[in-house]
């Protein structure tokens, strides 16, 4: 069977930035498993996805564009260290929840400066191109139930 619409894919991969350094890995654990054509993996990985069946091994490179997106400079603000009520210690790289007019992001302390920090709400990984080593490791179908809700029952997927 190959990977379609209406279908269920699981596979290991190892992701890696432009310079060959490991950001995530599926290795020694379970595969990812992710109903395919609904948007559960960022697009231009499930582009690849497509045709492909078990056993197949490929490489890939997502652009931003197709990834986590190019970063926004309107998900960068700069806020007094008096917004961080009740917090003691701030470091770049610790994760905040902060409320918008859209509701609440995560975001990223980028850089303190001054009595200064600066936030940013953009994806980890955006603005980077995604290379991934793939194995598919199995491709079914999906049941109805599955495709109703948008996402893979039972395991390597959702339980409800």
């Amino acid at each position: 069977m190959q990977i379609a619409e209406r279908t269920v894919a699981s596979f290991h991969y190892t992701l890696t930035n432009d310079a060959g350094t490991v950001i995530d890995s599926s290795s020694g654990t379970d595969p990812l498993t992710y109903l395919h054509g609904v948007g559960n993996i960022v697009p231009g990985l499930e582009k690849a996805m497509e045709g492909r069946a078990a056993g197949d091994k490929f490489d890939v490179k997502v652009s931003p564009e197709e990834g986590y997106g190019t970063p926004n400079e309107m998900l960068i603000q700069v806020v007094p260290r008096e917004a961080f009520q009740g917090v003691d210690d701030i470091e770049v790289g610790m994760q905040f929840q902060a409320q918008t007019p859209q509701g609440a992001i995560s975001v990223s302390v980028a850089k303190i400066e001054d009595g200064m920090v600066t936030v940013d709400g953009n994806h980890p990984l955006a603005g980077q191109n995604l290379n991934f080593a793939i194995e598919v490791v199995d491709v079914r179908a999906a049941s109805e139930e599955e495709v109703t809700h948008g996402h893979v029952h039972g395991a390597g997927g959702h339980n409800h």
